[in-house]
């Protein structure tokens, strides 16, 4: 059974490898490595910023979520007192 990568099995990619040899030379693929990896890192780099922009501003709107429940609160106080005014005549008809 041959492990597969992506859609592609053991000999395919070895054969991949055989042309990357050939093409770039075995003194190039070290640098080439070396790019991916940097470009890997700041990709990671980059989407942990984001993902800290994320939390930070979450955090800062906790203030927003706390006058939105004291909105929600008086708006609750409101519709106790029309339904303290209305109970009677509801009950009326």
């Amino acid at each position: 059974m041959s492990t597969t990568f992506l859609f592609i099995s053991g000999p395919e990619i070895m054969v991949i490898m055989l042309i990357v040899v050939m093409v770039f030379g075995a003194d190039k693929i070290p640098e080439i490595a070396r790019g991916l990896g940097k470009g890997m890192r700041q990709i990671k780099d980059a989407t942990n910023d984001i993902k800290k922009e994320i939390n930070d501003s979450a955090k800062s709107s906790d203030l927003d979520t706390n006058v939105g429940k004291d909105i929600q609160k008086e708006i609750n106080k409101v519709k106790d007192n029309i339904d303290d005014l209305t109970g009677p005549i509801k009950r009326h008809f």
